[in-house]
């Protein structure tokens, strides 16, 4: 592959770590892995947990953040290949909030203890110290007090994405209109495409303007759905997503309870997994690497 690094902006972790931690240098070692497959640039996927907890989350990526900040600069003033060099990293953009705004009727594999009713304090308090980090945020927009907050995200220029949601359609514009600007792993954690209840799903593989991430992996999405996602779905708003979790060997995923619980992939396989299918080089780089930069508006 001679196309440039991959950047996933759902990955709560790779091999033994995750974002559950305190520890900056799991974070590191989670960039470590990703690099070591051809991912450039991601976004640390923080669980819903208690505010304090994710909180301790993200402040373990932000000392991330800084560790590679000041890797990059020491190297540049010594030319020393033995920090950045060795490390082989793939850049941390910030940090991707998977809650804990969300619905505990499609929890999937989330804990629905840990959801939390979505109120601007909530919210508030949540990111207060972290508001330079928080790229995108995963709120489910039915729930009574969510639109607030997602029109206080996009004030904020936090992302908001829609997901873990029962919306119907109706409550899915509505979210579109308060200022959300994607929809979280399309079609998992969501209710069922109906021909009558096209939902939150339907809106996502229709609309011109929302963004969709998908898990091209053959198992969270059928091929043929992955098909019709890229036969239908206005190109430049498709972008390419892990969702992977530790402790997953293979591209195969865990099941808790007959529910899919994450991914073992990384953006490479699923690279792959489209080229089998028949998608074209070129739009698959363009879901894997333009697209989640232009959703979070890098260079």
């Amino acid at each position: 592959m001679t196309h440039p690094g991959f950047v996933d902006l759902h990955t709560h972790g790779i091999g033994r770590y995750d974002t559950r931690t305190r520890n900056p240098e799991d974070i590191l070692r989670i960039a470590g892995l990703h690099a070591a497959a051809a991912t450039e640039a991601f976004l640390p996927t923080v669980y819903p947990a208690a505010l304090a907890e994710m909180r301790s989350n993200m402040e373990a990526v932000r000392r991330a953040m800084e560790m590679q900040v000041y890797h990059k600069s020491w190297t540049a003033k010594t030319e020393s290949p033995i920090i950045a060099g060795s490390r082989q990293e793939a850049r941390i953009l910030g940090v991707h909030l998977e809650g804990p705004f969300l619905n505990p009727a499609r929890c999937g594999a989330l804990d629905k203890k840990a959801f939390v009713r979505p109120s601007l304090s909530a919210f508030k308090e949540l990111i207060s110290g972290y508001e330079g980090i928080v790229k995108v945020i995963t709120i489910a927009p039915e729930i009574p007090g969510a639109l607030r907050v997602i029109a206080h995200c996009r004030a904020r220029g936090i992302k908001a994405n829609m997901g873990h949601s029962d919306a119907t359609y109706e409550e899915a514009i509505n979210g579109k209109k308060a200022g959300a600007m994607g929809i979280t792993h399309l079609f998992n954690a969501m209710g069922s495409f109906h021909h009558r209840k096209p939902g939150l799903a339907g809106l996502g593989l229709i609309d011109e303007d929302l963004y969709i991430e998908v898990i091209a992996d053959g198992f969270h999405l059928h091929p043929a759905t992955l098909e019709l996602i890229f036969n239908r779905k206005r190109l430049d708003r498709i972008i390419l997503v892990s969702d992977s979790v530790k402790g997953i060997k293979g591209t195969k995923p865990a099941v808790r309870e007959g529910i899919l619980a994450g991914s073992g992939i990384t953006l490479a396989d699923s690279y792959k997994v489209l080229k089998v299918i028949g998608v074209p080089e070129a739009e698959i780089v363009e879901a894997a690497v333009d697209n989640p930069k232009r959703y979070l508006a890098l260079k």
